[in-house]
């Protein structure tokens, strides 16, 4: 039996979403400098690269490698080539150098036509950072995701079960089942929906919940 869920701020991985112009960005960050006023080393990834996030602390916009951005807030912004370059390089072993010839042109298909497969690139690359932590390797000590907005979360929650259902034996499904076993532990994952008292945004987020707790694990 699952114990209660410990405070939003002892977990290790938060997202944020909500319908877009309700605030999200604006509270991850809040909820990252609130975290670092309290002693934690935190990571606040920006899913859509917009700027936002380090906007938020009067910075520059950030790239893949994280980057302090605040006292103990270290901020980095998704790249789904950059993600798949890494995941080759760590996983597979095979060495890449950039965006060169036929390579370039496979990942740009594996990460924009492949069902599934840019979701599990930005989901894998989030729970990757919470593991390393977890397991000692890193120093944070919480992860903070400005996510996708409401139509675009629940894909990128369910990605690894949807590559799960399509593969059933190898190393794609074991590094998967991992990846959803993290989502799924509430000692460790939360998902927070950002709203405002508006018709719209609550009418969209009384939905999202819902079909979050139905396909979703």
């Amino acid at each position: 039996m699952i114990g209660p869920a410990p405070d939003l701020l002892d977990r290790r991985l938060l997202f944020f979403t909500g319908k877009g112009g309700v605030g999200k960005s604006t509270v991850a960050a809040a909820t990252a400098l609130l975290a670092s006023r309290i002693g934690k080393r935190v990571l606040l990834i920006e899913v859509d690269a917009k700027g936002d996030v380090p906007a938020q602390f009067e910075q520059q916009p950030v790239g893949f490698k994280p980057r302090e951005i605040h006292p103990g807030v270290l901020a980095m912004a998704m790249d789904t080539e950059a993600s798949l370059q890494e995941y080759l390089r760590l996983n597979l072993r095979v060495p890449v150098l950039g965006r060169v010839g036929p390579l370039a042109r496979a990942l740009d298909f594996v990460a924009n036509a492949a069902p599934g497969v840019k979701e599990i690139l930005t989901i894998g690359k989030i729970c990757w950072e919470v593991r390393e932590a977890i397991e000692g390797r890193s120093d944070i000590d919480l992860v903070v995701v400005d996510a996708a907005a409401t139509g675009h979360i629940v894909a990128q929650l369910g990605a690894p079960e949807g590559i799960r259902d399509l593969v059933d034996v190898g190393p794609v499904r074991t590094q998967t089942q991992w990846l959803s076993e993290l989502l799924a532990d509430p000692a460790i994952t939360a998902v927070n929906v950002v709203t405002t008292p508006e018709e719209m945004p609550v009418a969209e987020t009384i939905d999202l919940v819902a079909r979050l707790r139905a396909e979703v694990n």
